[in-house]
């Protein structure tokens, strides 16, 4: 189940085919199997032993792919960081993971050293973009149950926890991937998330190069490009988060652009707008929604193809090898049949826990379940759309509100781009609605019209109090809305 295998059989097979396009260059299977193998050499004559940690601060290019299949092929551990974080944040996980090397590309090596100044102890830095060595590693390499990614959570709580992924790990969640949306040999992928983020890896990328596919790496997403190149190349399959597919068809070239190619699009990270899926599918893409984390490496939950337009809006069913469950929030029981709870999940794609943390392991693991922490509903076919996350929900005069259902209605609106909703204070309700919303260029501020636009398709009790009209929403360094900003500015706005 070792991933450095995939590539060594890939190499084997079909050496001469392409594996790798990345801004005009081409990289077969052979020549990425060269370069892992030189710098697997390299990083042992370091003095790195299996199980050490080795941090890259990169946007995504070839080298950062190179980077990890050496390090699983040696039994190293890599972890990816973020690089929207500041200084002092990158120091805290340098610090935290105990790195033995980073690995940084040139447009980031000041960024890299004001946070190495902060880091205690010895660290070597290695630039990304500098050649590799030429010697090959030859040695047993890792087990199954060894880690391989090191990846910290986004911290919207506390400091940020490292989530330990093992190979296995890996094997199972891109195994179960495969068995639903199959990708093949002769697949044609585009890569716009951050390598950053385990959905780079584990959402096609990683599957990709084990099939023998070519995957079109892009150093980050610009939407104008997502399209030419989807046009231009005949980008066959993506994978994205609900932004990305947003700012593609905001983009005026949208509707003329030759998507035929695009047998599937799979969306993650957050609940897609029904109006968003219906937009795409207009245009004759199979936009498939699913549902993972990091802690489940990340594979959940996925549409099968068939289903794809008559349970818009779901996530799925399990994936293959992935067993789920509801727990009751207020009672904690297990929920038989349809139902509203905790979406609980076990498998072999499920981490064995989060780094020099043992509290936090054995809350996330309880039972021998992993708790998401986000609430599913599941109807009496099996199926299950996600409604929110447990801490964005909301009581209101003793009713739940899910901010994404209210903010799914929102963005049907004709004169909305999209739209956030949190959860505020009320001295009457306890808490209430907050929205806010980007209008599309030129539309002027309506805020009775669309709060009645909103009394027409939810209950009261569901409709926001308080609408603020925004230019932007705060976003991550993978798109996803920052509410807790959003809940910071409603704060000071009120004072």
């Amino acid at each position: 189940m070792t991933i450095g295998r995939w590539l060594s059989d890939r190499a084997e097979v079909t050496p001469g085919r392409i594996a790798i396009e990345f801004e005009g260059e081409s990289i077969t299977y052979a020549e990425l199997e060269a370069a892992a193998r030189g710098l697997a050499a390299e990083m042992v004559d370091l003095g790195l032993a299996p199980g050490d940690r080795v941090a890259v601060l990169s946007e995504n290019r070839p080298e950062y792919v190179v980077v990890v299949f050496a390090c699983a092929k040696v039994g190293l551990i890599v972890v990816p960081l973020n690089w929207r974080l500041t200084a002092s944040e990158l120091a805290y996980q340098l610090n935290d993971a105990a790195a033995g090397l980073l690995l940084v590309e040139a447009g980031r090596m000041s960024q890299a050293e004001e946070a190495v100044a902060r880091v205690g102890g010895h660290l070597r830095v290695r630039p990304l973009d500098r050649p590799f060595g030429s010697s090959e590693w030859r040695g047993d390499g890792p087990e199954d149950d060894d880690a391989l990614f090191l990846i910290y959570t986004s911290g919207t709580t506390g400091r940020p926890k490292g989530a330990l992924l093992s190979h296995a790990n890996t094997f199972w969640t891109n195994l179960s991937l495969d068995r639903l949306i199959d990708v093949t040999t002769f697949d044609r992928v585009l890569q716009v998330l951050p390598q950053f983020h385990i959905g780079g890896w584990n959402v096609q990328p990683l599957l990709a190069w084990w099939k023998g596919a070519t995957v079109f790496l892009e150093r980050s997403f610009d939407p104008a490009r997502a399209l030419r190149i989807i046009e231009e190349k005949r980008i066959t399959t993506m994978m994205g988060v609900p932004a990305t597919y947003l700012f593609m068809s905001e983009r005026p070239e949208f509707g003329r652009t030759d998507l035929s190619s695009l047998r599937l699009a799979v969306v993650g990270g957050a609940p897609m707008p029904e109006g968003l899926i219906r937009v795409w599918h207009e245009r004759g893409v199979q936009l498939v929604q699913g549902y993972g984390l990091t802690e489940a490496a990340p594979n959940v939950l996925g549409l099968p193809p068939e289903d794809i337009t008559r349970k818009i809006g779901y996530a799925g069913k399990p994936y293959p090898h992935v067993e789920v469950a509801l727990r009751d929030l207020r009672s904690g029981r297990m929920i038989e049949g349809p139902g509203v709870g905790e979406l609980l999940v076990r498998g072999p794609n499920v981490f064995s826990g989060y780094w020099r943390n043992p509290e936090a392991t054995a809350e996330a693991l309880a039972g021998g379940w992993l708790h998401t922490g986000d609430i599913a509903e599941r109807d009496d076919e099996g199926f299950y759309r996600i409604r929110d996350r447990v801490k964005d929900m909301f009581i209101s005069g003793g009713e739940n509100v899910y901010p994404a259902e209210v903010e799914s209605v929102l963005h049907d609106h004709p004169d909305v781009v999209e739209a956030a909703v949190v959860g505020v204070p009320d001295e009457r309700w306890g808490e209430v609605g907050a929205a806010f919303v980007v209008l599309k260029p030129g539309v002027p501020e309506d805020p009775d019209g669309l709060i009645a636009f909103c009394r027409q398709r939810l209950a009261s009790y569901k409709v926001p109090k308080h609408l603020r009209f925004v230019e932007a929403l705060p976003r991550s360094g993978v798109n996803k809305v920052l509410k807790r900003e959003l809940a910071a500015q409603f704060r000071k706005g009120e004072q």
